[in-house]
């Protein structure tokens, strides 16, 4: 049956014309598919290779394709964590020429996994509150810029480790709307349903046996909604002092900064006798840890991974004695004296297990950890070597290429295939 497709895209790529748009999604064949761990989904989704990068394939209705496309492309202008958009494809018909569902098509986030894929690991007791701190911060970063989700659930976000935490993305943006700003009340319905459905969600775990007996669901739902209002409140709310207490204008910046976000702007007035001070942010800007770390290094992270690698920087900074130095100069020297030889060092199939930041977070654990039994200082080349054979070669693979048959290497002159691509 020819083909009548229309490909709705920024970049099109001619290699999507390969693809088996006749067939329906359910029933594509497995050479074609990427085997990693998918998601609860309403729709049918499928992952495939193509072009040097793994993509993710839902069916869905044409308006609404649509609509969540052009919402993915300006959430990704607002530079909030979400999948990438990469087109809408309508006009399928199979080969007796009956209509096919279109299908939106978006990139599959490298390194990231489902809930249910985190929860199938053998990981730490408190990973649920972990998750639900993610998605709060997330929750709000999406409030701040007037985005009403409509959906918010375990389900409908995505997972990357983050140093010690994780950070949460956005993959399903098909029941969410963009506002100049949001109400109260859009707020309040967006918190309740993520609480309602978190619980749900965690609930379905336990009974599946994958969730630590120790868990409260229902106090985790009320975690998230606690969480929540505590970082809109500091990020948000106004803060009131003396005239004189002129240094907590400095301490509220410091405050937002150790959460994680910049402060762009503040609005400053006083009362009528000059006695007192309001400050309020008006614009703050998620990423301080990141934002200055790719200032420096061209390294782009995420955001607890860069308080670390920052806290190494010094470090560095004050080994070497040069703490009086250009922090430019300092920065470029820590990159190519530690950081690049330290992740060179790890055997190249063991290094798309994890982001780079994360291995050298982990690396910079194991060593501290390391010092510590053995009464000494570990010199890095020692951590590593130790690092690689007791807990990277036995960590599962967190990369997008799990699709590959065990032993497989991305070609040589595939961009996914270098740790330096990936983080600068």
């Amino acid at each position: 049956m020819t083909q009548n497709l229309q490909i709705t895209a920024a970049r099109p790529d001619p290699a999507l014309l390969d693809l088996p748009w006749d067939i329906p999604l359910a029933s594509w064949p497995d050479e074609v598919l990427a085997a990693l761990p998918r998601g609860i989904s309403r729709h049918v989704v499928r992952f495939v290779r193509l072009s040097g990068r793994v993509l993710a394939i839902k069916e869905i209705g044409e308006t609404v394709a649509y609509r969540e496309y052009e919402l993915l492309r300006r959430l990704n202008r607002l530079d909030v964590p979400s999948v990438v958009p990469v087109g809408v494809i309508t006009g399928r018909r199979d080969a007796s020429g009956e209509r096919l569902e279109a299908v939106l098509v978006t990139e599959h986030l490298q390194f990231s996994l489902p809930y249910r894929a985190l929860f199938s690991q053998a990981l730490r007791p408190d990973t649920a509150t972990r998750l639900i701190d993610a998605l709060a911060v997330l929750l709000v970063r999406l409030h701040l810029v007037g985005f009403y989700w409509g959906d918010v659930s375990l389900s409908n976000t995505l997972f990357r480790r983050d140093a010690e935490t994780f950070a949460a993305y956005l993959v399903d943006a098909e029941t969410g709307d963009l506002h100049r700003e949001l109400t109260r009340g859009q707020r309040n319905y967006d918190i309740d349903l993520a609480r309602t459905n978190i619980i749900g969600e965690l609930m379905d775990l336990a009974a599946g046996e994958m969730l630590d007996e120790e868990v409260d669901e229902v106090g985790i739902g009320d975690a998230l909604v606690e969480r929540y209002n505590e970082l809109w409140e500091a990020l948000t709310g106004a803060e009131y002092f003396v005239a004189d207490d002129r240094w907590r204008v400095d301490a509220h910046i410091e405050r937002l900064n150790r959460l994680g976000f910049d402060v762009g702007e503040l609005e400053m007035t006083t009362d009528i006798d000059g006695t007192t001070v309001r400050i309020q942010p008006k614009v703050v800007d998620a990423g301080h840890h990141s934002n200055r770390l790719f200032r420096l290094t061209g390294l782009d992270v995420q955001e607890n991974q860069a308080r670390r690698l920052l806290n190494d920087l010094d470090s560095y900074a004050a080994a070497t004695g040069r703490q009086n130095d250009g922090e430019q100069l300092v920065a470029h020297d820590w990159l190519r004296k530690v950081f690049e030889p330290t992740v060179s060092a790890v055997p190249r199939e063991l290094r798309r297990k994890l982001e780079p930041a994360q291995i050298f977070h982990e690396l910079l654990d194991h060593r501290w950890y390391a010092s510590e039994r053995a009464g000494r200082d570990i010199p890095l080349p020692e951590a590593v070597a130790s690092y690689v054979e007791n807990v990277l070669r036995h960590r599962p693979d967190e990369k997008s290429l799990l699709g590959l048959p065990p032993g497989e290497q991305p070609a040589e002159d595939d961009p996914e295939s270098d740790y330096f691509h990936l983080s600068t």
